[in-house]
């Protein structure tokens, strides 16, 4: 009997599907009650008192734009007088910078093909650290093999210049390719494939999901299953924890045992948090460090979807233990961290980590402290799939996912 893993699904079923799925999510992935039915135009935040908190902000969305399966965005720096704008992905291959004012779209031609389907396609975008002067921003996506290759597929990152930026007809330039998932397997799941630049702008953190395979994530010869770390340029950093003159993939590994790491971020002292999804409960919330193991698939603080046990972290202690893990799971998209700007729409949230959730539909805030020690503060439920978080300049943005998903901007009450 085939189990439906409902905190991925993001394509049409059969109606019996649909209800057994519907079912499933509401019972197993959400804690809280769905948000009334409210215009298009604005939707009221579930803002019900919460054992988290007796202070917990409130906030209205503001719809901005309008896409079909978005996977990420980011900020494009905003000149005096001109409107904030986005870049924004679609899973089947479609780049647009987007007005934050207006709503009004220019698609970006020059994407390379995409392996669309299952959670494959167009994914992650990054600003090149020089973007200023360069224009150069850094994409991954799903990419199929060739010749006899062709059923097998893995992530791919490549280097491209955004030309035309404020133009009518913008392109990506200059494609050059970074990085990718050797080797390509069967199967479009778990490709994870988001990008981060470390706060200096030295390395390129990129998250390489163990495609559903499990065992990639402890075998040293595949980068399947890591976290990998990389000069700009793709080359290897010569004090990453596993460089290896005999082993080249190796060497790109920063952390071993991820299963798929959907969201990363730096907090305000330079530290690497991730959120990971793990498999029928245990989703985790993930200091990152130099050179850990953090388990997976030896241990996990869920079990598998055939019901299967695992053993917990908790059993062996020489395997890096999560933060914070949820079950019933928040299915973690994305992540941002609140910092305030030239706004600072949510003081409350002030260095807090704002996580995406999918099936769970909601925002979560997750409080960080200094020793190192993470809890979640704050769970509002969204109504909708959240793909993608971001804060910009003390404002916050999320994404909803699917078909005609909304961009939305928080407004504080």
């Amino acid at each position: 009997m085939t189990t439906i893993n409902t905190r991925y699904i993001s394509t049409p079923l059969t109606l019996p599907i649909i209800i057994s799925a519907l079912l499933f999510s509401t019972a197993a992935c959400s804690s809280e009650p769905a948000v009334n039915a409210t215009s298009d135009k604005q939707a009221k935040a579930s803002t019900t008192e919460s054992s988290m908190s007796a202070k917990k902000p409130a906030f209205t969305t503001k719809a901005v734009a309008t896409f079909d399966e978005p996977w990420a965005m980011v900020a494009l720096p905003k000149s005096n007088n001109t409107s904030l704008k986005f870049l924004v992905t679609q899973k089947t291959g479609e780049l647009f910078i987007v007005d934050t004012v207006t709503g009004a779209k220019t698609e970006v031609s020059g994407v390379p093909s995409v392996a669309y389907g299952g959670q494959g396609g167009l994914g992650d975008i990054v600003l090149a650290p020089d973007f200023a002067t360069s224009n150069n921003v850094y994409i991954s996506y799903a990419e199929a093999g060739t010749g006899t290759d062709s059923n097998n597929f893995g992530a791919k990152v490549i280097k491209a210049k955004l030309s035309g930026l404020n133009t009518a007809t913008p392109s990506l330039q200059n494609i050059t390719p970074i990085w990718q998932q050797i080797p390509k397997v069967t199967g479009q799941g778990h490709y994870s494939h988001r990008l981060l630049f470390s706060p200096d702008g030295q390395y390129l953190y990129i998250s390489s999901g163990e495609r559903q395979k499990k065992d990639p994530a402890q075998d040293m010869s595949m980068n399947l299953g890591k976290i990998i770390r990389l000069h700009p340029d793709g080359s290897v950093p010569k004090d990453n924890p596993f460089v290896n003159d005999s082993n080249k993939i190796a060497s790109q590994f920063w952390t071993i045992g991820n299963r798929n790491v959907l969201a990363m971020r730096f907090d305000e002292n330079g530290k690497l948090w991730i959120s990971e999804m793990g498999p029928k409960d245990g989703d985790e919330f993930n200091l990152i460090e130099k050179g850990k193991n953090y388990g997976w698939p030896i241990v996990s603080n869920g079990r598998n979807y055939s019901g299967t046990p695992i053993p917990d972290h908790d059993t062996r202690p020489e395997f890096e233990a999560p933060k914070v893990t949820w079950t019933p799971v928040i299915s973690p998209s994305s992540m941002s961290l609140y910092t305030a700007g030239m706004k600072n729409d949510f003081p409350a949230w002030q260095g807090d980590f704002l996580v995406g959730g999918l099936s769970s539909k909601a925002l979560v805030v997750v409080d960080v402290d200094n020793d190192n020690t993470a809890s979640e503060r704050y769970r509002y439920d969204m109504g909708e799939r959240i793909r993608s978080v971001l804060t910009v300049d003390g404002q916050v943005w999320v994404l909803e996912d699917e078909s005609d998903s909304k961009l939305l901007q928080l407004i504080p009450e």
